[in-house]
């Protein structure tokens, strides 16, 4: 079955070299007439701001891939790549004839941006078929791209600042709040609080003390009180009786020895000074004293001028009036103790009163402070997490705004293609020699395969089912012979014309510069 084929393909290799022959031209017009796509690529490097990066970048924690993947839809968006094709005048036969849409994302899928397994250098690509044009596009793409990442970063930072200035005067202003209500709270309720229950308590029992003191002090002014009423009562009997006696018996009243008006004087400055240590100055019991004082003292001086026998009829009459003035001055000066007492007695019924108050409420402050402190406490770590976030994005707007931060940086620029990456001349030529050889082999079976003559005894004997008797083999004259031979020659002849002629076609292109490996 081999041989078959082998002697199939033999008899035929004129038209199979022919078709080879004819492949091989069509090939190279299609390289050609193929429009050339150059390539430039443009190495970019990311790197980290320079001031303080581990602790002031807010991409520490993002990766860089996202950063590039954002800035690719911003670099790649439509309104960036039309103001790119205006300004280079690219693609204008595509522009006269497709809208600006479709070229546009035509030329975005010529766009590659790859990052690299590191993730910090990445590479800008960009096919198209001007050399010069490509080089300026890619070059123009990475510009772009840092102009992009500057602007997105300065913005992001700018937003950043905005928004947390905001939060943080909001969180201010709900802070001062706050603050303001729990000031007002512990003013209205200051001693009620808890930090106050101690001194309150100390505070309650002393106002008790006092308040059992004062009940005690009150009795025995009142006992004191009934004393006196007895001792004037008792006096007034002996000066009436006296006064009764005088007329009868004046000689055993001369022979009683007269109070000294010098004691009783002495007795009503001891009271006077006891009065003043008690009441203010303008007091009735003060100045009734004051004036008994008086009256006495001039008693005792015009006592001393007028005689002996005189002063002593006085000083008895005025000593019985003084003892019960006396009596009745430490009367009333015992009643006014005693209001002043019941007075100070409500006076500490109602501090008692207002302190069970506090004791008792000081429960309930304290849950209700609790509450507030607590909510408090959120409210001041959020306000603190919002002030350093503050802090922090004016940092980066700052290093933003000097070009301080984490920025691109071009390190090899896009050059200019020597050669094209579409066509490719190799492969272009293997597509067509094997095209041209599988349709001269192909067409060759075809041939075969409408062909109904014989060429093997064995396919004869089978196809009429007779034996074969004899094979009578071609004897060839000499003029066939001759024939045969010039057929030959005519043959190598064209098909080295031919493959000179190919040679010489692809010669010339090549030295044209038209085929580029």
């Amino acid at each position: 079955m081999a041989n078959k084929y082998l002697d199939l393909f033999y008899r035929r290799k004129w038209f199979i070299m022919v078709v080879l022959m004819i492949s091989l031209p069509v090939g190279l017009g299609v390289y050609l007439f193929t429009p050339k796509v150059y390539q430039a690529v443009s190495l970019l490097s990311y790197e980290q701001q320079k001031i303080s990066p581990n602790k002031m970048s807010p991409d520490v924690v993002s990766r860089i891939r996202d950063i590039v993947s954002t800035l690719t839809q911003i670099v790649t968006s439509r309104t960036n790549l039309e103001k790119l094709i205006l300004d280079l005048d690219l693609y204008p036969e595509a522009r006269q004839r497709l809208p600006m849409e479709d070229i546009v994302d035509s030329m975005r899928q010529q766009i590659m941006i790859e990052p690299s397994q590191q993730g910090d250098i990445f590479k800008i690509t960009f096919n198209y078929g001007n050399p010069d044009q490509v080089v300026k596009v890619t070059n123009t793409l990475a510009a772009k791209f840092i102009e992009e990442n500057l602007k997105y970063r300065e913005e992001k930072a700018t937003e950043t600042s905005a928004y947390t200035s905001d939060e943080l005067a909001m969180a201010k202003e709900t802070m001062d709040r706050k603050e303001n209500g729990m000031r007002d709270y512990k003013l209205k309720h200051y001693n009620e609080m808890p930090e106050q229950q101690v001194s309150n308590v100390a505070r309650l029992l002393a106002l008790q003390g006092q308040y059992q003191s004062n009940q005690e002090s009150v009795q025995d002014l009142e006992r004191t009180l009934v004393l006196i009423q007895d001792q004037i009562s008792n006096r007034k009997q002996v000066i009436a009786s006296e006064r009764a006696n005088a007329f009868t018996d004046r000689s055993s009243n001369r022979n009683e020895e007269p109070i000294n008006p010098d004691m009783q004087l002495e007795k009503m400055k001891i009271l006077l000074e006891q009065l003043t240590s008690r009441y203010k100055e303008m007091h009735p019991d003060i100045k009734r004293t004051r004036n008994i004082i008086a009256r006495l003292e001039s008693e005792i001086a015009s006592g001393r001028g007028s005689g002996s026998g005189k002063n002593k009829s006085k000083s008895a009459a005025g000593s019985v009036d003084t003892l019960i003035l006396q009596l009745e001055t430490q009367y009333k000066s015992v009643l006014l103790n005693i209001e002043s007492l019941k007075a100070e007695k409500e006076q500490l019924k109602l501090a008692l009163k207002e302190y069970e108050q506090w004791v008792a409420a000081a429960p309930v402050r304290e849950a209700e402070w609790s509450a507030l402190t607590r909510e408090y406490g959120q409210l001041k770590r959020h306000y603190d997490y919002l002030v350093a976030q503050n802090l922090e994005a004016r940092s980066m707007l700052n290093l933003e705004m000097r070009q301080k931060g984490s920025q691109f940086k071009i390190e090899d620029p896009a050059r200019y293609p020597e050669k094209p990456i579409r066509p490719n001349f190799a492969g272009i030529m293997g597509v067509a020699a094997m095209v041209g050889l599988g349709i001269g082999f192909g067409f060759t079976l075809v041939l075969d395969f409408f062909d109904g003559s014989f060429r093997d005894p064995d396919a004869l004997e089978a196809a009429l089912a007779i034996p074969l008797i004899a094979t009578i083999p071609h004897i060839e004259t000499v003029a066939e012979k001759r024939k045969r031979n010039w057929r030959s020659f005519f043959s190598i002849s064209l098909m080295i014309s031919g493959i000179l002629l190919v040679l010489a076609l692809f010669g010339f292109v090549w030295f044209k510069g038209y085929i580029v490996i």
